[in-house]
């Protein structure tokens, strides 16, 4: 394995509080030393001068579809897709069939995992089958590697049952990550629940389907003393309750977004494009400010894509027929460095721990970090590079609202495990 030098580049990395021009050195795999620029190191060198350095990015929210949904994406395909936008790390959720309920399950997945082109993780279910009823169990696939439990789009609805869950996951100290929603109040829901629906004649999903799940889940965490992670958070009362929550002092609590409720709103649902479908739903201007403003004072500490691939056949039928959900390994970082560092939302160091450093942290990944002795995974970005969005995607589905959307920010370099994996546009294998 070559020894590489990156050269004169601004690293970013919260782990270490290192916001500064640096050299980075990697040899055999790994971080070795940071040094001051032009200090004398053996291996090839690369020029990132005017260039940020960081962690390689971290996702806990991926739909990678395999098993049983290969037509829409792989692991290959989403891996490819990964590391085309940073990413080093990505975190499996568990909506496959059949779904990782099981160690057997687990242990395939790893396996069919191991030569993608990032690190793959998997969360395991809450339950058997993702049905809400029976749980997995917890420490046989906590022993067979998966890093967190969900039932992912199914709310374990049952509070007997998720409090059971959280009581056992406790000890293993893994996280649940939790989709917040009540069913009843949600249901038959194609959009968010507001003006626009009532003027588009579509059903609405009401914001407080999303903020009452949100309140059952903080407080079963805070009688059981589990960790929870609040997955996709959408709405401003959302932010209320997890702000109020941990103003009280529950640590244990997380929270992420996704880059798509910053840069977009309900009015993307004027023109019936499907791709503007998701669950949660797209809200309002005021519901994306309280995320904003969520991101900056710590309230939200993860911005993760929720990538959820389908097929074009499946997205282009009528708006109330098309499933939800859309594709964003590729795009998040542009979205989120236009929307929230170009703005002064968040400074680039903020956004590197929102989306690489606090994200390990929550499922317990060995990355995040730069710090020397591990693993070199490694994110060039070039912050001024402007780019259209544009079909072909790396992924195996093309279901993106940003389609023809201008973006600043980029990943011109990608090393997993001391190896590039993406460089200037191209994938290396």
């Amino acid at each position: 394995m070559e020894s590489l030098i990156l050269r004169g580049g601004h690293l970013l990395d919260p782990s270490q509080g290192i916001d500064e021009q640096v050299d980075v050195v990697i040899e055999n795999g790994k971080v070795t030393d940071i040094t001051p620029p032009g200090r004398k190191a053996r291996g090839r060198e690369v020029n990132v001068e005017g260039m940020f350095v960081a962690p390689g990015l971290v996702d806990i929210h991926v739909h990678l579809r395999e098993p049983g949904y290969e037509y829409k994406e792989t692991i290959e395909t989403g891996a490819n897709a990964a590391v085309a936008g940073g990413f080093t790390s990505i975190v499996a959720m568990p909506n496959t069939d059949p779904p990782p309920d099981t160690a057997a399950a687990v242990l395939g997945f790893a396996a069919r995992a191991r030569n993608a082109a990032c690190r793959v993780y998997t969360v395991g279910t809450i339950t058997q089958g993702r049905q809400g009823q029976e749980l997995s169990e917890m420490a046989d696939l906590v022993a067979a590697g998966v890093v967190g439990f969900s039932d992912d789009g199914a709310p374990v609805s049952n509070s007997r049952v998720l409090l059971n869950a959280m009581e056992y996951t406790r000890p293993l100290e893994k996280a649940i990550l939790s989709h917040c929603e009540v069913p009843e109040l949600s249901e038959g829901g194609q959009m968010h629940e507001g003006r626009v629906s009532s003027e588009l004649g579509i059903a609405g999903m009401p914001p407080i389907a999303e903020s009452l799940g949100i309140s059952r889940d903080i407080a079963l965490a805070g009688y059981s003393g589990a960790r929870l992670h609040i997955c996709h958070v959408s709405a401003a009362g959302s932010v209320d309750v997890i702000r109020s929550a941990k103003m009280a002092g529950n640590a244990r609590i997380t929270a992420e977004t996704a880059p798509h409720y910053l840069a977009l709103t309900d009015e993307a649902v004027r023109t019936f494009d499907s791709n503007a479908k998701m669950n949660p739903p797209l809200r309002t201007r005021q519901d994306q400010e309280a995320l904003k403003k969520a991101l900056q004072d710590g309230t939200i500490d993860v911005i993760a894509t929720d990538h959820a691939p389908h097929s074009h056949e499946e997205k282009q039928v009528e708006f109330d027929a098309a499933p939800f959900g859309i594709i964003g390994l590729e795009t998040s970082l542009g979205v989120c460095w236009t929307e929230l560092v170009k703005t002064g939302v968040l400074t680039p160091m903020q956004l590197i721990g929102k989306m690489s450093t606090n994200p390990a942290q929550v499922c317990g990944l060995p990355a995040g970090t730069l710090k020397p002795g591990v693993a070199a995974d490694v994110v060039v970005i070039d912050p001024d590079m402007r780019w259209v969005v544009a079909e072909p995607f790396r992924s195996r589905s093309q279901n993106s609202p940003f389609i023809g959307c201008e973006l600043q920010g980029r990943a011109i370099l990608t090393i997993v495990g001391g190896t590039v994996r993406y460089a200037a546009g191209t994938l290396v294998r």
